[in-house]
């Protein structure tokens, strides 16, 4: 990483050329593909869209709420495809995870080829949907979970899931275990459904515990389904960053083949303007086409810095999660540990495409 005279920003500590960081990089080792996005909006698809050819990324699987999926796939064409997802911005959120979400379903099947879907139980459902509002709905084996599964066991669709949040979070939001559950309770619910349910899961977020990996291995040792990808890079970042990159490596090296590369990249209209008010998660992360430019392309770059690098030092994203567990030491332009893994060719060329390959594009394939 060399730091040029580039304002800093959270998405670019040092003031990175990310044109060059990339140049620098070279083509990975094979085409990436990219299991995990969040792609919306015509002009932020196209930003996003150059940024993922530059660091070599051939294929994007995006959860893109079903009103914007036209106008994303007239910019990316065959190389995008839509995971089923709700609509969010839909104002009745009630009706919007449950029938409205079966009703999605159908529709992202039928008119888009979707061939997953996607089951978002993080610990704010139980924000958005308190008390008996939620009964039927936050835990993952609920009655509206078990129906949307059922929906995607009909339709031929695999599935992937948020299934938990950074233990910072546990740390500090969700203390309240009364509330939010500890985090190890909320995966009794997962693996009956993993049992209940065959067809591959691929678990967001390095299965939603990168900090344990042993806690992964037993994940993955008990059920062949299950299947990991290493999308959310800020928080998978750091996770890994805070263990011995042996210990990193040896994990993935057991699990070739079950472990997919995601970014968790969130392309919107709104990174493209200044915001008078927050007006969607993540909306205040850009203001403008050349910040969203450097936003997206901050992702790729630490993803592939950690995967193909030796590089040990600080991240080039600021991370406010380590403010929120330590506000006297840290703040907002803070950054976690960055330590690359320096994968061979084989690991990577897995990593990057063999994995997605073998699990999402042969049930594309065969269903």
């Amino acid at each position: 990483m060399i730091p040029n005279k580039k304002a800093r920003t959270p998405a670019n500590r040092f003031g990175l050329d990310y044109c060059e960081e990339a140049a620098r990089l070279g083509p990975p080792v094979v085409p990436i593909v990219d299991v995990h996005t969040h792609i919306a909006g015509t002009e932020s698809s196209r930003i996003y869209n150059e940024v993922r050819r530059l660091f070599g990324v051939k294929r994007v699987y995006s959860m893109t709420q079903l009103p914007g999926v036209e106008a994303v796939r007239e910019v990316m064409g065959d190389e995008v495809r839509f995971i089923a997802f709700p609509t969010f911005s839909d104002p009745d959120r009630h009706r919007a995870h449950r029938q409205g979400f079966l009703d999605a379903i159908e529709v992202f099947r039928a008119k888009h080829g979707s061939k997953i879907l996607k089951i978002w139980n993080s610990p704010r459902l139980r924000e958005m949907f308190p008390g008996e509002a939620g009964v039927d709905l936050v835990e993952v084996d609920s009655e509206w979970r078990v129906k949307a599964c059922e929906a995607g066991e009909r339709l031929g669709m695999m599935y992937m899931i948020h299934i938990a949040d950074p233990d910072t979070w546990y740390a500090t939001r969700y203390k309240d275990a009364g509330v939010f559950r500890t985090k190890r309770a909320v995966y009794e619910g997962f693996e009956r459904m993993l049992e209940r349910f065959g067809s591959p899961w691929v678990a967001a977020h390095m299965g939603g515990w990168p900090e344990d990996l042993g806690f992964l291995d037993g994940m993955l040792s008990r059920h062949g389904n299950l299947y990991l990808d290493t999308s959310a890079t800020k928080w998978v970042s750091r996770a890994l960053g805070g263990q011995e990159p042996g210990a990193v490596v040896g994990f993935l090296k057991k699990w070739s083949g079950r472990v997919i590369f995601g970014s968790d990249i969130v392309a919107q209209e709104d990174h493209l303007r200044p915001q008078k008010a927050t007006t969607s998660p993540m909306a205040d992360l850009a203001d403008s086409p050349e910040a969203a430019f450097e936003l997206y392309a901050s992702r790729y770059f630490t993803l592939r810095t950690m995967f193909e690098t030796e590089y040990d030092g600080e991240s080039p994203i600021a991370d406010p999660d380590l403010m929120m567990v330590e506000p006297e030491k840290y703040d907002r332009m803070s950054a976690a540990r960055l330590r690359g893994l320096g994968l061979g060719r084989e690991a990577l060329e897995m990593l990057y495409s063999g994995a997605a390959e073998g699990v999402i594009g042969e049930w594309e394939r065969t269903k």
